[in-house]
């Protein structure tokens, strides 16, 4: 926990019990359906939870604004993004229904009222969000194909409605199709070593009907 309320200090009190309900919620639910590998359960909230934060040092969600997370796996970004931003509306969508079924328990432990997460294939309905989140689900080309008709027309916030993608590693190759792409560093934000290859992805997207 030390490491989330470094970084983001302001967290009211039923914030900061929430993110410390994680762990425990974690570490009970992963014993009967693995979806934090064994060797990640100690360091969920370097890994996981502040990995997910990332994106709000990225772009501060406004409330009532509405965000899919795809391939939530679980509950990766979306819940932590969740906790941080209890006024904005949360979708959490997977194909493996086990994964939701944590990520539906993990929600009713910690009582949040802004998150609705079910078992749905990206790119097989039209429902519309401000930003579309994930984790290194797939590629950049494939994951725009997937979301590319989920987002809103109207851009309330201060960048374009879109996606913002937490991705590792040299993209150069990946992002080729995308000049209007930006990288954030993790490291500019986090000074754990475990960041220090880490970015978010910021990819606009222009409306379609």
């Amino acid at each position: 926990m030390d490491c989330i309320s470094k970084y983001f200090p302001d967290l009211n009190t039923k914030q900061q019990e929430q993110f410390e309900k994680l762990k425990p919620l974690y570490s009970e639910w992963n014993a009967k359906i693995n979806v934090v590998s064994r060797k990640d359960i100690d360091a969920l909230y370097e890994r996981h939870v502040l990995h997910s934060l990332a994106i709000a040092k990225v772009m501060p969600f406004l409330p009532a604004a509405k965000v899919m997370d795809v391939g939530t796996g679980g509950g990766f970004p979306g819940i932590p993004l969740a906790i941080l931003f209890p006024d904005t509306e949360f979708y959490l969508i997977d194909v493996i229904a086990k994964k939701i079924k944590v990520v539906n328990e993990v929600v009713k432990g910690l009582g949040l009222k802004n998150v609705k997460a079910e078992q749905r294939r990206a790119g097989t309905f039209e429902e519309r969000f401000d930003f579309v989140v994930s984790r290194a689900v797939t590629n950049m080309p494939d994951f725009v194909k997937w979301v590319r008709k989920n987002t809103l027309k109207n851009s309330n916030h201060e960048l374009q409605n879109g996606i913002l993608y937490l991705k590792g590693g040299d993209l150069t190759e990946e992002l080729a199709l995308f000049p209007n792409a930006k990288q954030h560093p993790i490291s500019d934000f986090f000074e754990e070593a475990f960041f220090e290859t880490k970015k978010v992805v910021y990819q606009p997207l222009k409306y379609k009907k």
